[in-house]
């Protein structure tokens, strides 16, 4: 998706130049009032890049047999230049522009066109204030994943182990994350009781997606009707932030709900829930769905365009086993 913030992120690199600038004019008004031979020297140095230039375009044989010379003049007003700024104890650089980053000289692009990195780590950084997890995912991610913290004993009538199924849950996940580019129609719903891992689960797909740049939004199901609420019935005055916010319910690269059926249920939000899953398949963007609920309660909790909605087009991913947060306690 195009991202919603680029166009704030350029405005902030503008200001940055600006300032930069700014600055740099401030210490060339100073070290000229101090050393006025050095303005001199400067406006004689623009003066022959100008001629240089000239020379270049309306007669480059003069300028081929002009070279060495100019050259030798160049050399020596920056000689001068420098000698000047030591005795005066001041550092060559002083002079130059002070630019965050060097490479792009704070555009966030570089002379090929591509993105800097700095600019690259910008949207990311930006990305992750927005999806709402940006703390948990240091702590809850793929990496900091733990498979022995799943029993491998047989629980109740489950054909694996607990340990056995959160492998192929992993597998499952990993797979998303990698084939998340692809277009398709792969959306993942994850349902059983709490303390079993779902939303960690969760937070390794944001922190993978968003470290490759993509808008991920997490928001519990709750959260995401008050965001619709707002927006449609304008209860605070931030209107542009509130567009925003549910503009990228259904266009986020990613939109993860948290606790469906937590929220209070009726016409209106099983019509709300229905819109947001519905767009966005029809717009080819993914979605995961996390819930305690059983199937069997998905479907008694919400019509019947939802749960078909969500039964044809997401692949169920069952979380069983003893509950970890129980389990850690009692260790």
């Amino acid at each position: 998706m195009e991202k919603p913030y680029i166009q704030e992120i350029l405005r902030e690199y503008e200001l940055r130049r600006d300032r930069a600038l700014y600055e740099q004019r401030l210490r060339k008004e100073e070290i000229y009032l101090k050393i006025p031979r050095l303005k001199e020297i400067d406006d004689e140095i623009s003066k022959t890049g100008l001629l240089i230039a000239t020379a270049m375009l309306q007669n480059p044989q003069l300028y081929e047999e002009n070279l060495n010379k100019i050259k030798a003049e160049m050399e020596k007003l920056k000689r001068e230049k420098a000698i000047l700024m030591t005795e005066n104890n001041f550092p060559l650089e002083y002079l130059d522009v002070n630019y965050l980053c060097n490479k792009c000289s704070d555009t966030g692009f570089l002379k090929n066109g591509s993105k800097c990195n700095c600019l690259k780590q910008e949207m990311i950084n930006r990305a992750y204030r927005m999806s709402g997890v940006q703390h948990a995912l240091e702590k809850e991610n793929f990496k900091t994943f733990n498979i022995n913290i799943f029993s491998p004993e047989p629980f109740e009538n489950e054909k694996l182990s607990p340990r056995e199924n959160m492998l192929n849950i992993l597998n499952n996940c990993e797979g998303f994350c990698i084939n998340f580019d692809e277009d398709n129609e792969e959306n993942l719903l994850f349902y059983g009781t709490t303390g079993l891992g779902k939303t960690f689960m969760c937070n390794c797909i944001a922190k993978a997606l968003l470290d490759r740049g993509k808008i991920v939004i997490y928001q519990t199901a709750f959260k995401i009707l008050e965001i619709i609420e707002e927006h449609r019935f304008r209860r605070n005055s931030q209107q542009s932030m509130d567009d925003n916010n549910y503009n990228l319910l259904f266009d986020a690269d990613l939109l993860i709900i948290d606790d469906l059926g937590t929220e209070l249920t009726n016409t209106f939000t099983n019509t709300e829930i229905f819109n947001i899953i519905n767009s966005r398949l029809l717009r080819r963007n993914k979605t995961i769905i996390s819930t305690n609920l059983s199937l069997m309660e998905i479907a008694n909790t919400y019509d019947n365009r939802t749960f078909s909605r969500v039964f044809g087009k997401f692949a169920p991913l069952k979380f069983y086993g003893p509950d970890l947060r129980w389990e850690a306690y009692r260790e």
